[in-house]
């Protein structure tokens, strides 16, 4: 029997439907445009990628505390969260709500504060870095101030030139200070980074205050797995238009594997694609926006990341991302509505034409 698809909490009761991976997470380069990206690895600036490399060591070795804020803009109006912040090396981070701007960001708070932003505050992984040095040339530009701390910036710029994402890092710790993501018209769509900042003395470990959140119902999906699942007809592409990767399979639920989460990164956004078997239940989405996408009713939602929403082939999909809107609409196009999923890629790819990663 079909299927209901209950919308992640706080939409429905299937628990948290939690964005995993890095800082994606989530995720690919195109096989078209994979030797152009090639191409530009040897003009990224090696002092710039160097001081991006530091910046997981850094946060992981500085002691800290202030205030950080997490901003998404949606036709220019910020959804806006405020966390303080409090850290010391080898223990655990203390994270608390210091002043929510926007009740928006309260509808994907559950997801949202899961997150892991590619290259975010907390730094690049080697994985994500060779990715981000895959599809954007990485190079310094003038130092900036953050906090009232000197701070070194770099540029990750498209293949036009312009900049698609910057970074502040501070000249004295090579702590990870802003980062900023921007759409192809040079507006920013998502900005993290620190308010308010202290360098701390050591000190001991310290225990989160918090109370411990749940354990998430999502479970590593093995690569030989992510093979059987593919031969099952589970649409689970490696790659998505724009040059997000996948960098991880996770599953919920019954062990034939009924909610798949699909993270994916291009080294600068994450992206989040949630697959699961069933219809939709449109009721559920009463006060989405609702477009249409190739033939479909696509639901969308704006906060502190993009939503969107739809149901194909027997499937129901979710995509969760704080890229520019034409990266998730890309990625929305390379999923199923009918035909079959590669099918559905190629086609997605071929909507992209000549656009250069979004970012993304």
């Amino acid at each position: 029997m079909s299927q209901a698809f209950a919308p992640p909490a706080p939409f429905g009761r299937r628990g948290p439907w939690v964005v995993g991976g890095l800082a994606a997470a989530l995720l690919l380069a195109w096989t078209l445009a994979g030797d152009v990206r090639a191409g530009r690895r040897a003009d990224s600036d090696p002092e710039a990628l160097d001081l991006l490399r530091g910046t997981a060591a850094a946060a992981r070795a500085t002691p800290y505390e202030g205030t950080q804020t997490r901003t998404a803009y949606h036709s220019g109006a910020p959804v806006r969260t405020v966390v303080t912040v409090r850290h010391a090396p080898g223990g655990a981070t203390l994270v608390g709500d210091a002043s929510p701007v926007r009740a928006a960001a309260s509808a994907t708070g559950s997801l949202a504060g899961a997150a892991a932003t590619a290259g975010g505050l907390t730094g690049f992984t080697p994985e994500t870095l060779d990715l981000l040095a895959r599809n954007y040339t990485v190079v310094r530009a003038a130092d900036g101030l953050v906090c009232r701390r000197r701070a070194k910036v770099v540029e990750a710029r498209r293949a036009d030139g312009s900049a698609a994402g910057r970074f502040w890092i501070d000249a004295e710790t090579g702590l990870m200070l802003r980062r900023e993501l921007l759409d192809e018209t040079g507006w920013v769509v998502a900005a993290a980074g620190f308010a308010e900042l202290r360098i701390t003395a050591p000190q001991t470990v310290l225990m989160s205050a918090a109370a411990p959140a749940p354990a998430a119902p999502w479970a590593a999906v093995a690569a030989a797995e992510v093979a059987e699942l593919r031969a099952a007809g589970w649409p689970v592409p490696d790659e998505l238009p724009g040059g997000f990767a996948l960098q991880g399979v996770r599953r919920s639920g019954a062990s034939d594997g009924h909610a798949l989460h699909l993270g994916y990164t291009d080294g600068l956004a994450d992206v989040s694609v949630f697959v699961q078997r069933g219809r939709l239940d449109a009721r559920r989405l009463a006060g989405w926006r609702r477009t249409g996408s190739g033939g479909r009713t696509v639901f969308r939602r704006e906060g502190r990341q993009r939503w969107a929403v739809w149901g194909g082939d027997g499937y129901v999909y979710t995509v969760l991302t704080d890229a520019p809107q034409s990266a998730s609409d890309a990625v929305v196009a390379a999923f199923p509505h009918g035909a079959g999923w590669p099918e559905r890629l190629r086609r997605g790819a071929s909507r992209i034409g000549t656009w250069a990663n979004p970012w993304n």
